[in-house]
């Protein structure tokens, strides 16, 4: 399922795997599975609750709800897309999860290979997962690869491994949680996106203009794009305009 995407900061995005057990109280890939959720039972589960789909069944994208799942027939749909485009790949799932299976990786990024005409973006809550496959040479160095990291509030900026100057790395500061302070970084990504929560949970966090405007001064000085996105600007309607690192 290669499909355009209402997300701003990419064109398509690409679920070759989907569903995740971070839990995160905000997630709208968990809501967005299960009003698709056909209830469905695995005779043949993978240990940890995952599961492999080798072909499509009909009427739901999710058909065992949130629980991780490998889409095996989607893996050729890059190859299949001749025209060049940004792909968001698994937006309904942590690619780079601890639970995620090493061959699910590497199989989806052999995909990416396989079709080098599109930019790559991926994005996860565990970051350290990169640099271990990183020490494994299995992740791609390409210019159209780019490894992201949710970074929420202070707590995650610590998480960010990323030393190789030659990879290219980015901060999903989505949903912006609390202030951050981007100089406690070991070290800085070439790109950040700024967002607001969704949604109409219980406590939800509403940022605050001063976190906003912190994060932006640092970006200015340190020649960091910015990306923001709209549901942060139904805050803050006078932000500045957005940039991608491959416009800049």
């Amino acid at each position: 399922m290669m499909n355009e995407t209402k997300i701003d900061w990419a064109e398509m995005s690409w679920n070759p795997v989907t569903g995740c057990y971070h839990g995160c109280p905000y997630c709208y890939a968990r809501r967005t599975a299960h009003r698709f959720d056909a209830g469905m039972e695995d005779p043949t589960p993978l240990p940890g609750g995952l599961h492999v789909l080798d072909h499509k069944i009909k009427a739901t994208p999710y058909p065992y709800g949130f629980e991780p799942t490998m889409h095996r027939y989607r893996l050729d749909q890059p190859e299949r897309q001749t025209e060049g485009r940004t792909v968001f790949v698994c937006s309904m799932a942590d690619l780079f999860g601890r639970w995620v299976p090493t061959k699910w990786i590497c199989d989806v990024l052999d995909a990416c290979q396989r079709a080098p005409q599109h930019r790559y973006l991926f994005l996860t809550k565990n970051p350290a997962r990169y640099l271990e496959l990183d020490h494994l040479a299995l992740l791609p160095h390409s210019e159209n690869f780019w490894y992201g990291s949710t970074v929420a509030n202070m707590d995650a900026v610590g998480m960010y491994p990323m030393p190789h100057a030659n990879i290219n790395t980015f901060w999903s500061m989505e949903p912006l949680l609390g202030p951050v302070d981007m100089d406690a970084a070991e070290g800085l990504p070439a790109w950040v996106i700024l967002g607001a929560e969704t949604g109409n949970r219980k406590g939800k966090v509403i940022p605050k203009r001063e976190w906003v405007d912190q994060l932006a001064a640092f970006c200015a000085e340190n020649e960091i794009p910015v990306f923001y996105k709209g549901n942060l600007r139904e805050h803050f309607p006078d932000l500045p305009a957005s940039a991608l690192p491959w416009e800049v």
